[in-house]
């Protein structure tokens, strides 16, 4: 069988920053004696992440002597920027910079923020930096390496179906892991054999407060919990919330299913259940 982490042509290998993409990163420097000079890996802060995630990342690379480089959206040219863990923005900058741009709020039908704050951002980034990358820009074709599992069967087979990115047809798809057949569990494993690892609670193999904080994908009650557990996550999103982007009322809240931020924060406080706990998220390409 072909090892699927094995890498012989351009590749961007996208670090979500979770436990996941990172299991793929080390199983891709494991078949091939560290990172390839074809490839290079990626992650896209979006200033919504936990510190937690932001010290794994920093972690990762440093535990695994592997250079992963950070960027950022921003509004002027040539809209991203390069940043690493201490000057990576904490404070949303980078997606308020993106709904300021949109004058709405991305929701589960339009889900900008992915496209604009991640893809679109590293392939700005990839595009800039071809020459310094060793990567033919005549003809330019790449893979991108993503962490989803064999077990996230529905998430598997829509891209499959797919094949390339959203963005570009330049971009060939590539998952490794469900190509090896790894599960949660091999994951799992694995982690309790590192001297270092994400420091977020996991529930059921699920990282709750994963990838964007209090992300309007997450199920209502993930969100309200990780609410009641910190109240200080709610401020931005009700700020952005309260922005009053009148071009699109019905963009002016992130979820119009249920109750906004404000509100959730205000039940929080009254310690009020609120949300079926059997719901689930949807799914999209921030990863694990």
């Amino acid at each position: 069988m072909t090892d699927p982490f094995k890498i012989d042509s351009p590749t961007c290998i996208s670090f979500s920053g979770g436990r996941t993409s990172a299991y793929m990163l080390w199983r891709v420097l494991q078949s091939n004696d560290g990172l390839p000079p074809e490839a290079v890996v990626c992650f896209a802060n979006t200033g919504r992440e936990d510190e937690a995630t932001l010290k794994f990342v920093r972690d990762c690379g440093e535990h695994w002597n592997v250079h992963i480089v950070w960027v950022e959206f921003q509004q002027k040219e040539p809209q991203f920027k390069v940043v690493n863990f201490y000057t990576a923005s904490r404070n949303g900058e980078p997606f308020e910079a993106v709904i300021r741009k949109r004058n709405y709020l991305p929701n589960p039908v339009t889900r900008f923020c992915t496209s604009e704050l991640k893809i679109r951002t590293m392939h700005k980034w990839l595009r800039a930096n071809w020459q310094a990358l060793g990567w033919d820009a005549e003809d330019l074709e790449w893979n991108q390496m993503i962490g989803i599992r064999a077990d996230e069967m529905r998430r598997v087979s829509k891209i499959r179906a797919r094949g390339h990115s959203t963005e570009t047809t330049k971009e060939t798809m590539l998952m490794p892991l469900a190509d090896a057949n790894v599960s949660l569990a091999e994951i799992d494993q694995f982690w309790k054999t590192q001297p270092f690892k994400l420091e977020l609670p996991t529930y059921n193999g699920r990282t709750l407060a994963g990838n964007c904080d209090l992300c309007f994908l997450k199920p209502a009650n993930q969100v309200f919990s990780l609410i009641k557990e910190k109240p200080e996550r709610a401020v931005w999103w009700a700020k952005m919330e309260a922005l009053a982007l009148a071009s699109k009322p019905s963009g002016a809240v992130f979820r119009s299913d249920r109750p906004n931020y404000a509100q959730m924060a205000k039940f929080a406080v009254d310690q009020r259940d609120m949300f079926d706990a059997n719901e689930e998220g949807i799914a999209c390409f921030c990863g694990d």
